[in-house]
This record gives C-alpha cells, structure tokens and sequence, in this order.
C-alpha cells in the first residue's frame, strides 16, 4: 500500500474524528438501535432501520480513517527545509499577474483540502504547477477559464 501524504494538524484531525465516533457516535447508535428493538416488530420499524443504515456509515467512516491513517506519512511543515523550494506542507504567497490579486495557499493532503481556509490539495493543478519552484518563479496554471500565471512572493515552512 502506498503511503497518502498528511499535514500534522491533519492526522490530528482525523484522530479526533476517529475518537469521537468511537466514543460518541457509535454508542449511541447501539442505544437507538436497543430503543428500536424494545419497540417490537422490526420489519416496519422506520427507526430500527435508519439506526442501522447510521451504524453502518459510522461503521465504514471508522475503517476508512484507521486505513488513512495506518498508510498516512505524517508530515510537519515546520521541520521540512526545502531551500526555498514549493514542497508539500509549504505556505505559499502567490501574486495573480493579470490582477495583482494577493492570495496564500499551504499545500496538504487530500482530506485536508479547504479551498475557503487556503488550503490545497497537493493533487490540483495549482499545487502541483507550484511544486519545485522557487520565490520570483512564475507558475503557469492551466484553469477552466484559461491559463493563469502567478509569481512566487514567498515560501514558508510553518
């Protein structure tokens, strides 16, 4: 199995989600399905059903986060030292050529991507048009409206 690339607040993240719905979540989906039970006939019990159907994603939300995180290569971005280079976990500052738009993305993993917090996936085009480059570098991002160019302002590591 390959190893999946993950911040260190991701992991973290993840963990906590796992914690809950196994401390939180999944108990209480036991109890709503002893509630239905206690109600008698189960094949038109509407609440017997809708707790199994929950007990099963909560079921299935457990092991797709023990396996993301049993293959995940936990990286902190602030003891990566890249040079000055564009790798993943670095925060980038980035100047749009054509408005003079600031804007700063941190490159993460997949299940850590929130375009509205800055964060991208290093899938994308415009991370993967980053990596490598340096501060003053151009990147040349193929977009559905046409390509964009962005220069490099700055690289950190945090």
């Amino acid at each position: 199995m390959s190893t999946i690339p993950i911040t260190k607040r991701g992991a973290e993240k993840l963990k906590d989600e796992l914690h809950r719905l196994k401390t939180v979540e999944r108990p209480g989906v036991i109890q709503a399905i002893a509630e239905a039970r206690a109600q008698g006939d189960l094949s038109e019990n509407a609440e017997y059903d809708a707790a199994k159907d929950r007990q099963g994603f909560i079921e299935g939300r457990i092991q797709e986060i023990e396996g993301k995180l049993s293959a995940a290569q936990i990286i902190d971005p602030a003891s990566v030292d890249a040079g000055g280079r564009v790798v993943f976990g670095t925060t980038v500052e980035l100047e749009d050529e054509s408005s003079g738009e600031p804007v700063t993305y941190q490159i993460v993993g997949e299940d850590e991507a929130d375009l509205k917090l800055g964060l991208i996936n290093i899938s994308s085009p415009i991370a993967r048009a980053l990596i490598g480059k340096e501060e003053g570098d151009v990147a040349e991002v193929q977009a559905p409206g046409g390509v964009r160019r962005y220069e490099i302002v700055g690289v950190s590591y945090v």
